[in-house]
């Protein structure tokens, strides 16, 4: 069986992560199935899934690696291409990954006991969100 959800955000973008866990145990429960798959699939091009201890000393090494990695303040193809300024944004969120596939067993995530799912929106304005959420199996 194959159930289709979605999770609606708004978010403050500028590397802006939300732990969303709890949406996606809330649509476990709510869903007709005890053992499976979670994938999860954000739309759009500046933001990406991952899964992180979300305490705010890791948040913040978090955000400041992808600065020392993918810096705002050098040129951009696409920036010079489309003038909005997020080309930064795209390059971080193409290398992190838009999907994250967690399993299950008895309506619960089997993630360890400090990570939780994450939302990072790297584009430079806030956005409204809309992760795809698609919980597979019996």
């Amino acid at each position: 069986m194959v159930v289709t959800r979605k999770i609606s955000l708004q978010t403050k973008g500028e590397c802006d992560i939300i732990d969303i866990t709890p949406q996606v145990e809330q649509q476990l429960a709510e869903a007709d199935i005890n053992n499976g798959t979670a994938t999860l699939f954000v739309a759009g091009s500046t933001a990406g899934i991952s899964t992180i201890e979300f305490e705010s000393g890791l948040l913040s090494d978090f955000q400041s690696m992808w600065e020392r990695n993918i810096p705002q303040n050098i040129p951009y193809n696409h920036d010079r291409r489309w003038g909005d300024g997020n080309g930064y944004s795209h390059v971080r969120a193409s290398l992190l990954g838009a999907s994250l596939v967690v399993p299950f067993n008895d309506k619960r995530l089997t993630l360890g006991t400090w990570q939780q799912i994450v939302l990072i929106d790297f584009d430079n304005r806030p956005r409204s969100r809309q992760i795809i959420l698609q919980i597979m199996g019996d």
